[in-house]
């Protein structure tokens, strides 16, 4: 599930972020090494974009974008979905910020197919 790494995370908040709430605007590299994404605004929306993918990664690449229809739940918990417009695949998501890590879980499928992501902040 590339799309997940975007945010798959990753999963673009100020604006959506309610207070007290973790932020996760800002700069943010995947666990494997294999990603880095900046996190931000856009529009009504928050988007994830790729700005750096590792030389040799499968079907990702720089530039990439997953926009994410999210809201707060809890302290740096947010939940709902996200859509990657490369693949045409929109995605339930939940993102848990907490510090300098992020753990993004993507799934599709009502649910069945589901993938986690560890994110560490880069800013």
């Amino acid at each position: 599930m590339r799309t997940i790494s975007i945010v798959t995370i990753g999963v673009c908040l100020a604006s959506a972020t309610a207070a007290g709430a973790a932020d996760i605007d800002g700069r943010w590299a995947r666990g494997d090494g294999n990603a880095r994404v900046t996190i931000a605004p856009c529009g009504s929306d928050i988007c994830a974009v790729n700005t750096w993918i590792k030389p040799g990664t499968p079907k990702e690449k720089k530039g990439d974008k997953l926009v994410m229809t999210i809201k707060p739940d809890a302290d740096g918990i947010y939940s709902g979905s996200a859509f990657d417009p490369q693949r045409n695949l929109t995605y339930r998501l939940t993102v848990n910020v907490k510090g300098d890590t992020m753990t993004t879980k993507g799934c599709i499928v009502a649910g069945l197919l589901c993938k986690g992501i560890e994110w560490t902040r880069l800013d």
